[in-house]
């Protein structure tokens, strides 16, 4: 695989000798992840020219700080988020000698109970999850607090989210998090996300929203609650990561590629003599519907956040980054 750019060499952090043994160290570290993480070993040539650049821009922007760093990854569905929050925990670990804990915007999902009781009480699409309005935000703040003030005897549970049966996890499963963390990553297709001007609500931008949300009052919904509780949310974050998609076409094809790995999943897990009519993988029809759940605010991120991000990782039709672009340098980078 060719590596189609590089870290800009202004903003390279640290030196070069610390940067070379941070690849050797992950090189070592990624031969055992390689299976787990689904990725392209030709992903390795890229190490050494943008994932351990950026690893070491995240320690020295890590050092500027007391406490925490917290990290956030944007990216429509299907953009990698997953996995480079799966790589940047082997660069900054292996490579740089920092802990990192990690959790998705999804693993804030209301229940499905809860979101049938948005449906009744607000508007139907509610019962949907993935926009704002469908998670449990005061949750995602208090996990944050958690880790910012842990210490060694700490332990912090994250929710789990199974998203073949569209609900939350008992807390018996949750993830447990012992002690501090340097860094925090918090990932999410709408993480970062600034509210629309109401007047750009006023007309449907697809299918969906002509044929469910004629009057607007579904989407008026979720751009209030984007403006009110989760920018607080989001604004306990330090620094924004944004995967930029080429097109919401692309967004429908790594979706639906999503969706085929989750079914693949969910036949290994499951016996296949065990009924399995619980479970909800969509074909694709149901995942044209469910991604124009999320096109309006895609499309409005797509043109907005890429000015205001602090590093903008540019995506190609192959899924490949072929851009990067650093909103707000580091002046000390070593």
């Amino acid at each position: 695989m060719s590596v189609l750019t590089s870290w800009p060499r202004q903003q390279l952090c640290l030196s070069p000798k610390e940067r070379q043994e941070a690849v050797k160290a992950v090189e070592r570290a990624f031969a055992s992840t390689l299976e787990s993480l689904k990725v392209d070993i030709g992903l390795l040539d890229m190490f050494e020219s943008i994932y351990v650049p950026l690893g070491a821009w995240l320690t020295c922007r890590k050092r500027q700080q007391e406490g925490p760093l917290v990290v956030a990854i944007n990216g429509a569905q299907g953009a990698g988020k997953s996995t480079l929050f799966n790589l940047l925990e082997v660069i900054l670990d292996e490579g740089f000698g920092l802990s990192v804990v990690g959790f998705s915007l999804d693993d804030l999902y209301k229940t499905h109970d809860e979101r049938q009781r948005l449906a009744d009480k607000v508007h139907p699409l509610l019962a949907t999850r993935g926009v704002p309005g469908t998670h449990d935000v005061e949750l995602g703040m208090q996990i944050l607090q958690d880790l910012k003030q842990s210490d060694d005897s700490s332990v912090t549970k994250i929710p789990v989210f199974d998203k073949s049966t569209d609900d939350r996890c008992p807390a018996s499963v949750w993830q447990e998090w012992f002690g501090p963390a340097d860094v925090i990553v918090f990932e999410g297709w709408c993480v970062g996300a600034l509210p629309q001007e109401s007047a750009r609500l006023d007309r449907p931008i697809n299918r969906l929203e002509q044929d469910e949300d004629p009057d607007g009052c579904w989407r008026r919904h979720v751009n209030d609650q984007l403006s009110g509780i989760y920018q607080s949310l989001f604004e306990m974050v330090d620094v924004l990561i944004m995967l930029k998609v080429p097109s919401m076409d692309a967004v429908f094809e790594w979706r639906s590629l999503q969706e085929k790995k989750l079914a693949e999943r969910v036949k290994y897990i499951y016996d296949t003599q065990q009924p399995t009519d619980h479970l909800r993988i969509m074909d694709e029809a149901q995942i044209q519907r469910f991604i124009q759940h999320y096109e309006r605010l895609t499309r409005h991120m797509l043109e907005e956040m890429p000015d205001r991000a602090d590093i903008t990782l540019c995506l190609n039709n192959n899924h490949k980054i072929d851009n990067i672009r650093i909103n707000k340098p580091l002046d000390y980078c070593q």
